[in-house]
């Protein structure tokens, strides 16, 4: 299969979307882990949206999700259709 075809199917967009949540969510909740120590999700996000830096935080996370998501996705993808290909 090729790029296009690929990335023009419905599940793997909805694939690139449930792994980048997936991702995010993990994310965050061990840098709080790490940083603070425990679960504290308003000293966690107010540290990174106050000061103006809300904009940067979203954009940040968006990136890194769709990233995340896009790369691990196509990986599978490609893997499932080259193992097809071969039986």
């Amino acid at each position: 299969m090729k790029f296009k075809e690929m990335i023009s199917k419905k599940a793997f967009w909805k694939s690139v979307l449930l792994l980048g949540l997936g991702f995010l969510i993990v994310y965050d909740i061990v840098s709080m882990l790490f940083e603070y120590g425990g679960f504290h999700f308003e000293a966690y996000f107010t540290e990174r949206t106050e000061d103006g830096k809300l904009f940067r935080f979203l954009i940040g996370q968006f990136l890194a999700a769709f990233a995340y998501g896009f790369i691990i996705s196509f990986g599978q993808f490609r893997g499932k259709n080259k193992k097809d290909a071969e039986n």
